[in-house]
């Protein structure tokens, strides 16, 4: 009987803005491979608990929602990437600078983190998955064969969301978007578990001057110099 094939994973972390889950999308399209938006978990679960009148302070309630939550992920034939809560389509929702921030309170819970583990590695199939969060590299797939960490500036980032807040028809200040921001780092980088950092062996790229082409050339370039096509 011939040996199990171990799947391809290739985790891209880095804070919000960076162009991870753009970056990603792209690249395990590119090669065939499955993807896992991670902080779509975090983001479900802030909206799910919304939803059930659940404190985002309640460490106990939150897990045992995070453990039971009904959710899935679609890619449709137009390379739209869906996301299902209790078979509703909240995909626009989850993009949310509130829900963002649910996210990121929520995030915060060792035992929430711990929860919601086992359903990312999970997600980890032949022939491959890209993996794109805050822990991947470091917590996630701790042994994966790639490890890239984007970064770019908070005002750079900051930027990015207001363009595209914008194209949404929003109403939104600029600078209150860089203070957000920059909180969320420190929230994210300062928390106990699972902090917000490169894992020792991943590959930086700071994207703040980089078009989306010019970072997803970059990206396949190294997957090329490692083998991985």
């Amino acid at each position: 009987m011939a040996a199990a094939i171990d799947p391809v994973i290739i985790t891209i972390d880095g804070p919000s803005g960076a162009g991870k889950g753009t970056i990603s999308r792209i690249v395990a399209k590119k090669l065939g491979f499955y993807y896992l938006d991670s902080g779509a978990l975090y983001r479900l679960l802030g909206l799910s608990a919304v939803r059930h009148q659940i404190s985002v302070d309640s460490e106990k309630g939150l897990m045992a929602l995070a453990e039971h939550m009904d959710i899935r992920f679609e890619t449709e034939s137009n390379g739209q990437f869906k996301v299902y809560l209790e078979g509703e389509d909240v995909s626009l929702e989850l993009r949310t600078e509130e829900t963002g921030l649910l996210a990121s309170k929520v995030a915060q819970f060792p035992g929430v983190r711990l929860a919601l583990l086992k359903r990312q590695r999970m997600f980890a199939r032949t022939p491959g998955l890209v993996a794109d969060g805050r822990d991947m590299g470091t917590e996630v797939f701790p042994a994966a064969g790639l490890k890239i960490y984007l970064t770019a500036s908070a005002e750079e980032r900051a930027n990015r969301r207001y363009k595209e807040l914008l194209e949404k028809g929003e109403d939104v200040s600029l600078p209150a978007l860089v203070e957000q921001v920059r909180s969320r780092d420190e929230r994210d980088m300062s928390r106990d578990a699972s902090p917000l950092r490169p894992a020792d062996d991943a590959i930086e790229l700071d994207t703040s001057t980089m078009s989306i082409q010019q970072v997803t050339d970059q990206v396949l370039n190294i997957l090329s110099v490692k083998g991985i096509k």
